[in-house]
């Protein structure tokens, strides 16, 4: 599939509201059950932005949204501004087809250049094609946590996996250049 990468843009939130409800309804990624609205994905989004973390839409060939990632904090006390968590969501016809790995590559590069030394994944439901999308590109197991979500009739794993940016922990880190 052909892919354009791009920082998120305003115009973008009714499909990325639109990309975003669809996991929520017919996935277990997100362990919301309730779909946001634009406006609550809007005020997401600026969170994300402002807090000087990366957001990017994956545009296809006809000019649509195909998914997008950003990374946010992992946790807001201050030892921890090295580390961002990531989240990657595609539309249903982009899965399987590259989309999610370009994305997370463009993500992680950009928190790399922003100086950040750590990345997490938090995955919802132990999925596998998300599990398989961030060994791809170069995390590994940091633990499971069973049973941590009932949506949809069922118990629900959470898996978390771990990459190292730039450096990682071998040496101290320094400022977070913001752009």
């Amino acid at each position: 599939m052909s892919i354009e990468i791009r920082t998120a843009q305003p115009g973008d939130i009714a499909a990325i509201t639109g990309i975003y409800a669809e996991s929520v309804l017919n996935g277990f990624a997100s362990y919301e059950i309730e779909p946001p609205t634009d406006t609550e994905m809007q005020n997401r989004m600026a969170t994300v932005l402002n807090g000087g973390y990366p957001y990017f839409t994956a545009i296809d060939a006809s000019g649509n949204v195909a998914g997008y990632a950003y990374a946010s904090a992992f946790r807001t006390r201050p030892a921890y501004r090295w580390l961002v968590e990531n989240s990657v969501y595609l539309a249903p016809q982009a899965r399987g087809k590259g989309v999610g790995k370009a994305l997370l590559t463009n993500l992680i590069d950009a928190c790399e250049k922003r100086g950040f030394r750590q990345m997490v994944a938090v995955i919802g439901g132990a999925s596998p094609a998300s599990v398989a999308l961030h060994r791809a590109c170069g995390f590994s197991d940091a633990g499971r946590l069973s049973g941590t979500g009932f949506k949809n009739g069922r118990w629900l794993d959470t898996v978390f996996m771990q990459r190292a940016l730039g450096d990682g922990n071998m040496s101290a880190p320094g400022p977070i250049a913001l752009p």
